[in-house]
C-alpha cells in the first residue's frame, strides 16, 4: 500500500511539472492601441506565420472566397472609443470581431459585434459593416501577418493587413471636426496662450480657417515672452495667406529666438523659409 501511495505521490508530481512547462506560441498574441484623432483605436490579434508555406494556392494557408478569422487562434477584436467611417461606412463606439473574405482582386472585411467565444460563431451571423478594398500585391514578402494602422492623420488613417505578398488597406475616417471647433470656441472664451496656440495649430495643419488661424497665434506672438516655435507657426501661416514680407520678418524673429535657445533646427526651418520667399 505505500509503494502505491508513493507511485501516485510521484505520479502525481510529475503531471504537476509538466503542467507547468510554459512554450512560446506559434501565433504570438499582440494588442496595438493608436490614437487616431481623439479616438483611441485598439487592435488584438494573433501573428501565424507563413513557415515555409504559400499563402495562397492548392497547398495554402488561406482559401479564396472562403471566410476566416484574420488572424490565429482566437478571433480578432478591433475597438473604436467614438463613432468612426470606416471604407465610407458609419460605425459605432464598440469592439468587434473582425472576419475577411480574401478574393483575387479584392478582400472583403466582415464587422461583428464581438461576444467572447469560437470565430465560427459569427459565420451564420449578420455584420455590422462590411467593406470591400482592392487587394494590392507587394514587392516584398512579410513572413508574419501584421494588422497594423499606417497613414495617420489628424482626423483618417488606414487599417492594414499584410501577409506574404498580399496587402489591403481599410479607410478610418473619425468624426471629431465639429466637436473641436465646438471645443476650441469653448476653451477660447476664456483662453491661455497654450489654447491658442493649439487651436491655431489645428487650423493651420487642417487648412480651415487661415484668417482665424493668423488671430489666435498672433495671440501669443505678440508677446515679447513668445517662443521661438510659437513665432515660427506664425511665418508658416502668414506663408500660406501669401502675406510674404510679414512672414519673412516673422521667419527672421523665430531665427533670433531659436539661436538664443540653441536650437539649431528652427534656425535652419528659419534660414529655409526666407530663402524660399525672397527667391
Amino acid at each position: 500500500m505505500l509503494k502505491l501511495k508513493m507511485s501516485a505521490l510521484l505520479l502525481g508530481l510529475s503531471w504537476a511539472s509538466y503542467a507547468q512547462i510554459q512554450l512560446p506560441a506559434l501565433s504570438p498574441a499582440v494588442e496595438i492601441s493608436q490614437k487616431i484623432g481623439l479616438t483611441t483605436a485598439t487592435l488584438s490579434y494573433s501573428r501565424p506565420s507563413l513557415r515555409g508555406r504559400e499563402l495562397f494556392g492548392d497547398e495554402g494557408v488561406l482559401v479564396q472566397g472562403n471566410k476566416w478569422r484574420t488572424v490565429a487562434n482566437a478571433t480578432t477584436r478591433v475597438e473604436f472609443s467614438q463613432d468612426v467611417t470606416v471604407g465610407g461606412q458609419p460605425l459605432a463606439p464598440g469592439t468587434y470581431a473582425l472576419l475577411s473574405t480574401p478574393h483575387e482582386q479584392d478582400w472583403t472585411l466582415h464587422y461583428y459585434a464581438y461576444e467572447k467565444g469560437t470565430w465560427t460563431q459569427f459565420l451564420d451571423r449578420e455584420p455590422v459593416l462590411e467593406v470591400t478594398v482592392p487587394h494590392q500585391q507587394t514587392k516584398y514578402a512579410v513572413e508574419t501577418l501584421t494588422l497594423h494602422f499606417e497613414a495617420i492623420g489628424l482626423d483618417a488613417a488606414q487599417l492594414v493587413l499584410q501577409w506574404g505578398n498580399s496587402m489591403v488597406a481599410v479607410p478610418v475616417q473619425v468624426n471629431e471636426h465639429e466637436a473641436i471647433l465646438t471645443n476650441i470656441d469653448r476653451v477660447l472664451a476664456g483662453p491661455s496662450n497654450f489654447d491658442y496656440f493649439q487651436a491655431a495649430l489645428y487650423l493651420h495643419e487642417t487648412q480651415t480657417n487661415l484668417p482665424q488661424a493668423l488671430t489666435y497665434i498672433q495671440q501669443v506672438t505678440q508677446s515679447e515672452s513668445a517662443l521661438f516655435f510659437q513665432v515660427y507657426r506664425e511665418a508658416a501661416i502668414l506663408k500660406d495667406l501669401n502675406r510674404n514680407a510679414e512672414a519673412i520678418a516673422a521667419a527672421q524673429r523665430t531665427m533670433q529666438l531659436a539661436e538664443a535657445a540653441g536650437n539649431d533646427d528652427f534656425v535652419r526651418l528659419s534660414q529655409q523659409m526666407i530663402e524660399a520667399l525672397t527667391e
